[in-house]
Formats: structure tokens, C-alpha cells, sequence
């Protein structure tokens, strides 16, 4: 090294040293200490250090605030503005243990458009996903231990900022529309309901449905009305409280996990084409845990047949002979039920013959009466999809002469010998209507699958 001597004003002399050396160790022991207590030592301007290590601070960039994306640097603190839009702060790329980053939410705009600290390759808290920041004011400082953990958040509370994060539900399949903060996938058709991402309780984990299986087939001469199909809903409560009918008062949403759900639609059933033949039921619908059986197809005149259309979920009556009572609904029996039976066949109304409704939703079909046909039961309301509609209402009756009967929530109305019986309208589940003599039943309407999550707040 090299000495310089200096000297003060009043002449005495002090010495003033220049090190130069490429390495400093300690003379014994393995401690060192540069500079004495209370003393400063500073780098040169523009000099760096390696080594050290930081001390879990960041040197905080006051003259940049962030309002667009951008990927930050080791050692560095960065302001964030979200006033304008949500900004994504990338974490350094191939980062080493002790790396350390943090962010601040500038304008404590946040939970109005987020900041979200992307993982540029490495785990965040050991989870292969960004981190999201939507309460106004977090500031966030993360370090880089390791590939298992990657960055892990270190100051005071941000464990907590992290963790509370709402997070939602995403899928496909179906027809896609949204209501306010909810998605709703509706399905006229056989498809797949694919869960992607699963959400967590502070977001949403469960799904609400609506499932109507197909409506059964009208009966002809004088035949009773297609059953309704099996009508099954949950409350509405995880997705809206949206107007649902009574049946799914009590009926929980369905937790969900990310996987393909198949969904399956049934088929509207056939009508009677003659007094041998007997038409179709409709058939099942499914999603999930979730079945809805088809309705019931209706049958012969009171004088040959039992008349009445069939319940929701159960084939038409028996062989021969009357009084005999309309097909059975809830079939098979499920809480709450899943439709109700058909009208009765009480005695033989010759020469005005009639048949029995079929049943609906939330009442059973009507009874024959003497020149009168019975009355499908009633469907049930819901607005799942954000509009209230009626379906699955049973098939009118039809009548030899006298009145045919009606239908409610997409049911067919019966038919006269001088009138066709009228279809069951398509994806309500409605049954067919029953025809008088030489008209065919009426063709009962197809089902769906209706579901409904929440993807937003």
C-alpha cells in the first residue's frame, strides 16, 4: 500500500492511507470489522457489492411509479397505480436464493382493479400460480428461498393478503350467457360440462342446476296426456337467489372439482299412433349426482284403457279395464319429488270418452270426466337462466267429444276428433297432448340442463 503525508493549518502533520488490495481477512479468528462504532462505510458512486446479502429491505423506486405491466428487478420496491386498469408485476426470471422483490398499491385502488405479481416461471408460497392483490393499500415484499417453496411473502400480515384472495369457478360446455356476476351454461343437447379451475370458498366452489328430463308421448283414442319429466333443482342460493319454484326450497348446490361432468338431455317421448300401439316415454336427463327421469307416455280411453296421462318419471297405466287410476309420478321416489301422478280414469264416460292429464311439475294431472278431459298438472317456475319460466307441465287430455284438455309450463293441450292433439314445446320437458279418436297423440317436448355458477364479485 501507499502513504500520503498531509498536514493541517497549523502544521502539524497526520497521515492519510490508500489501500489497495484484492482481499481483506481477519489476523485471527473469523471476525471482521470495518470501521469503528458510530462511523458510515459507503461504497464508491457507482460501485456494487456481492456477498453481503440484503438485509430484507428493498431500495423503493419513488421516481417510477407502475401503470402498465412490467417485470421487476432483485432488490427493488415498486410503486403500482391501478387507477386506470389492473397491472401485472412480473417476478425477476431465474432468480437466486435471497432475491427479494416487493409492491405497493400506489393509489389504493386495488380491490377495484387488481395487481397481480406474476410468477414469471418459479412458484409463489410453493403453488404453481400468480398472486393476486385485491384489498386497497397491501404493500407485498416477497423473497426467493427455493424451487419447492420459490418466492415466499415475508412481511408482516401478507400471508393473510394472500390466502383471501376470491377465487371462481371457471368452465365450458353448453351455451355460454351471463347474468350480473354469474355464468350460466344451458344445454338443449348431450355435451360436457368441463370444470377448469375450481375456485376456493371466499370465490365459489358450487354449482346451482336446474335438470328436466324428457315429457312423455300423448295416448290416443280419448288418451290420457304425456307425463311431465322428472323436474329436480337446487335453491339458488350459491349463485343469485334467483326465482326458483318450491321444489328446490331446501336442495343444496352441488360442489364441483376440476374434471369433464357428461350432461345428458332426454328426448321428448312419441304419442300413440292407434288404440294397439302405446307411445314413448320421454327420456332421463343427467348432471352430476343428479338424474331426472322422462315422463310417462299417456294411454288408451277410459272404456279399453286406463286413461290418464302418466306421472313425471313413470310409464303409462296397465293392461285393461276401469275405474283405474293414472300412471305413478316420482318414479323412481326421490326428496323433494320429482313430479306427480296422472289424472284418473274413473269410470267408463261412453259415449263421451275422455282420457286423465298428465302430471306436472308441482300437481298432479286432472281426472276424466264425463265429456270433459283432464287437465295437465301444473310446471314450476324458475329463472336459473335470468328470465322466469314455467316447464314441465303435464299433457292435456283428449276427449271422444266435450272439452279437451289444457296444459301449463310447456305441456301439449289434447286433442278432439276434429282437432290435433299439441306437442310438448321443446327443452321444457312438457308432455304431450292426448288425442281424440283417429289423431295421433302429440309427441312430448325434449328436456335440458341448465347451471349456474358465480365467476365474479
Amino acid at each position: 500500500y501507499n502513504w500520503n503525508t498531509n498536514y493541517n493549518r497549523n502544521g502539524s502533520s497526520y497521515l492519510m492511507s490508500k489501500i489497495e488490495v484484492n482481499a481483506v481477512e481477519p489476523q485471527c479468528g473469523t471476525t471482521l470489522t470495518l470501521g469503528a462504532s458510530g462511523d458510515t462505510v459507503t461504497l464508491g458512486s457507482g460501485a456494487s457489492q456481492s456477498g453481503f446479502g440484503r438485509t430484507g429491505t428493498v431500495d423503493w423506486q419513488t421516481g417510477s411509479i407502475k401503470t402498465t405491466t412490467f417485470t421487476g428487478e432483485n432488490g427493488k420496491g415498486y410503486f403500482v397505480n391501478t387507477t386506470s386498469g389492473a397491472v401485472t408485476a412480473n417476478l425477476p426470471a431465474s432468480p437466486t436464493a435471497g432475491d427479494i422483490m416487493a409492491v405497493a398499491d400506489y393509489a389504493q385502488t386495488a380491490n377495484t382493479n387488481n395487481i397481480t405479481i406474476g410468477r414469471n416461471g418459479s412458484n409463489i408460497q410453493g403453488d404453481a400460480s400468480d398472486l393476486v392483490i385485491s384489498r386497497n393499500g397491501v404493500a407485498m415484499t416477497l423473497v426467493y428461498v427455493d424451487a419447492t417453496k420459490g418466492w415466499v411473502v415475508t412481511d408482516s400480515g401478507a400471508e393473510a393478503d394472500k390466502e383471501p384472495t376470491p377465487e371462481y369457478i371457471v368452465a365450458t360446455g353448453g351455451t355460454i350467457t351471463c347474468c350480473g356476476d354469474f355464468k350460466i351454461h344451458t344445454f338443449t343437447g348431450p355435451g360436457t360440462f368441463t370444470v377448469c379451475s375450481t375456485g376456493n370458498s371466499l370465490g365459489s366452489t358450487t354449482v346451482d342446476y336446474l335438470v328436466i328430463g324428457g315429457g312423455g308421448g300423448g295416448g290416443t283414442p280419448q288418451g290420457g296426456g304425456g307425463g311431465a319429466g322428472g323436474y329436480r333443482e337446487s335453491s339458488g342460493a350459491a349463485s343469485g337467489c334467483y326465482t326458483r319454484s318450491p321444489l328446490g326450497a331446501c336442495v343444496s348446490a352441488l360442489p364441483v372439482i376440476s374434471q369433464g361432468y357428461p350432461i345428458t338431455v332426454g328426448s321428448g317421448g312419441t304419442g300413440t299412433t292407434g288404440p294397439g300401439p302405446v307411445g314413448a316415454n320421454g327420456g332421463t336427463s343427467t348432471f352430476s349426482t343428479i338424474s331426472s327421469a322422462g315422463g310417462g307416455t299417456g294411454t288408451f280411453n277410459c272404456q279399453t284403457r286406463p286413461s290418464g296421462g302418466s306421472g313425471s318419471g313413470s310409464p303409462g297405466g296397465g293392461s285393461s279395464g276401469y275405474p283405474r287410476a293414472g300412471g305413478a309420478g316420482n318414479t323412481p321416489p326421490v326428496s323433494p319429488p320429482q313430479g306427480n301422478d296422472g289424472g284418473a280414469c274413473p269410470a267408463n264416460f261412453s259415449p263421451q270418452r275422455t282420457g286423465g292429464g298428465g302430471g306436472g311439475a308441482t300437481t298432479a294431472g286432472a281426472a276424466a270426466a264425463p265429456g270433459c278431459a283432464g287437465n295437465g298438472g301444473t310446471g314450476a317456475t324458475s329463472s336459473i337462466n335470468g328470465t322466469p319460466t314455467q316447464r314441465a307441465g303435464g299433457g292435456g287430455g283428449g276427449a271422444q267429444a266435450g272439452t279437451a284438455g289444457t296444459a301449463t309450463g310447456g305441456g301439449g293441450a289434447g286433442g278432439l276428433t276434429s282437432g290435433a292433439a299439441t306437442a310438448g314445446t321443446a327443452n321444457t320437458g312438457g308432455g304431450g297432448g292426448g288425442a281424440g279418436p283417429g289423431v295421433q297423440g302429440a309427441n312430448g317436448g325434449s328436456g335440458m340442463v341448465i347451471i349456474r355458477y358465480k365467476f365474479q364479485n
